[in-house]
């Protein structure tokens, strides 16, 4: 991904579902114009999602999930459907094929896409071999969709198709702003930024890059310094910031030598709010008052990184919780997509600001964690509560 690029955890996702040999990955193709997908007459070619990072006329940045057919059997193909259905976790807006006629799994999916609130747009697939009319019936009757008759091989419905996925994309979806409510412009904000050994050398994590961009866009002043330098740079400017913004793990440092005037917060906060719940996560943080030494924690961190020293979601807020709580505490780690079905066993669930996943994945696990009746909250919410200064962290409300 170049420096121009919008990272893929902010494209618009748009998922292809269907069955085998439905025309997934020849419809991709129709819409962008471009072999982006393997196409065959095997079914089953198309096995782990594919994604695809697009910029489409009238949609703009989006990802185009090529999924396997949900029809799929055997062993393997049971895994191939299950990777499906994580798919469907980051679908913002869904196209739903159907050939010939309309089967109980196209009914149990267009279901299970309604109850997750995916706007859906059925595609009466590949018009160029057979009637639709029959189809297009019976897609109206039993699913109370409007369905577009479309064909990669002559390309009827694919401008059809682009115009119905320009009206499904969400209202909220261009509003949200990672810095809602805190900054206008020229205000001056101040970026407190350790030098995290996580990031590749001579560049910026995820988040300070998305921050900085906004910042810039809004046309506020923004000034940098590592947290070694924070009274340097305090003291070289001629009146207090508006907002500072830090790292999390050096909250309560910044906090005490902030200017009574500046306002707080942290990078991973306003990512909370930006991709996920941040009411909910504020809410759940006081769960961490129950913890016992019989409790189990799940931290759960987007990205997929090699471990490395004083890593803050596998070693420091571990030990954060283990000397408020007892050194018996349970904490179990997942990464990636790598999160449980069953989140039973636990009595908190703390997951990182989340800037590798689209705000729908993310709040999917929010939506599993609140159908379990287990608290949720974020890694910069809860380091605020530990260090007992949430109620002075300003939040993006």
């Amino acid at each position: 991904m170049s420096l121009q690029d919008t990272p893929r955890s902010n494209r618009l996702h748009i998922g292809i579902f269907g069955r085998r040999n439905s025309g997934k990955s020849s419809l991709i193709n129709a819409l962008t114009g471009q072999p982006v997908a393997v196409v065959s007459e095997v079914a089953g070619t198309t096995t782990d999602p594919v994604y695809k990072s697009m910029e489409i006329h009238g949609i703009g940045p989006c990802v185009l999930v090529d999924t396997a057919g949900f029809d799929d059997e055997g062993d393997l193909g049971a895994l191939r459907v299950e990777q499906t259905e994580k798919a469907l976790q980051k679908t913002d807006i869904a196209l739903l094929l159907f050939c010939e006629k309309v089967t109980e799994q196209e009914l149990s999916w267009a279901r299970r896409l309604k109850a997750a609130k995916i706007p859906v747009v059925a595609v009466a697939n590949k018009s160029d071999l057979s009637d639709m009319d029959g189809l297009r019936r019976e897609i109206r009757e039993k699913l109370s969709l409007e369905p577009i008759c479309a064909s990669a091989l002559t390309g009827e419905g694919i401008p059809e198709i682009r115009e119905a996925l320009i009206r499904s994309i969400p209202e909220d979806y261009e509003s949200e702003s990672i810095t809602r409510g805190l900054v206008k412009e020229g205000d001056l904000v101040l970026l407190v930024m350790p030098q995290d050994i996580q990031a590749p050398k001579g560049r910026l994590i995820l988040p300070q890059v998305q921050v900085i961009r906004e910042l810039l866009d809004k046309k506020c002043l923004v000034m940098s310094a590592v947290t070694d330098k924070l009274d340097e740079a305090l003291a070289a400017l001629s009146a207090p910031p508006q907002l500072i913004i830090t790292d999390s793990q050096v909250f309560r440092t910044v906090w005490e030598k902030k200017p009574p005037e500046s306002r707080l917060t942290s990078f991973s906060v306003l990512l909370a709010g930006y991709k996920g719940d941040l009411a909910y996560f504020v809410e759940s943080a006081a769960a961490i008052e129950a913890l016992t030494e019989s409790s189990r924690v799940l931290i759960a961190e987007a990205c997929t990184h090699a471990p490395l020293a004083e890593d803050i979601g596998r070693e420091k807020i571990p030990r954060m919780l283990r000397r408020r709580v007892g050194e018996g505490l349970a904490v179990d780690i997942t990464a990636g997509t790598d999160f449980p079905k069953d989140l039973s066993p636990y009595d908190l669930i703390i997951h990182c600001g989340g800037c590798m996943f689209n705000r729908k994945y993310l709040l999917s696990r929010v939506e599993q964690a609140r159908a379990a009746h287990v608290p949720m909250s974020n890694y910069g919410v809860v380091i605020a509560y530990l260090a007992g200064i949430l109620p002075d962290v300003d939040l993006p409300y």
